[in-house]
């Protein structure tokens, strides 16, 4: 009988995640910005460099592997705590890129949105998949 393995979701998640970085996350009147730096128009944030977008989208990738390995079994306990530990911390990145590069002229856009979703979705994840882990019995 096939067990419930929901670490590959996480892992999905995580993935759509690491997309919407390149969907627009911060949006003006005539430009808009996304995660990992890219600019269209004239927009003054995010400024160049590695920043908390690109640490989001690190993360990401990270988290497909934690997730991929607690649905594979292998340190499914280990993987699936460490994949809600991921989760968590970028959820804390995104609201801390928000609390950067949103103020009054930049609004946010829906890369943003559909990275929150993404965020939150891999949290309850995480916790199905630990919940599964951590039931098995070996």
């Amino acid at each position: 009988m096939a067990r419930l393995r929901p670490g590959w979701l996480v892992a999905l998640f995580a993935l759509v995640l690491a997309v919407s970085a390149w969907f627009p996350w911060l949006t003006t009147a005539d430009g808009r910005a996304n995660a990992i730096g890219g600019k269209i128009g004239t927009i003054a944030v995010p400024p160049p460099g590695f920043g908390v977008g690109q640490l989001i989208v690190l993360l990401a990738a990270i988290l497909i592997v934690a997730a991929a390995m607690a649905a594979r079994e292998l340190s499914a306990k280990v993987a699936s705590s460490a994949a809600l530990a991921i989760s968590v911390i970028v959820a804390a990145l995104l609201g801390w890129y928000f609390r950067l590069y949103v103020h009054t002229p930049v609004a946010v856009g829906y890369g943003m949105y559909l990275a929150v979703a993404m965020t939150v979705l891999a949290i309850i994840g995480s916790v199905a998949t630990m919940v599964v882990a951590w039931r098995q019995t070996r």
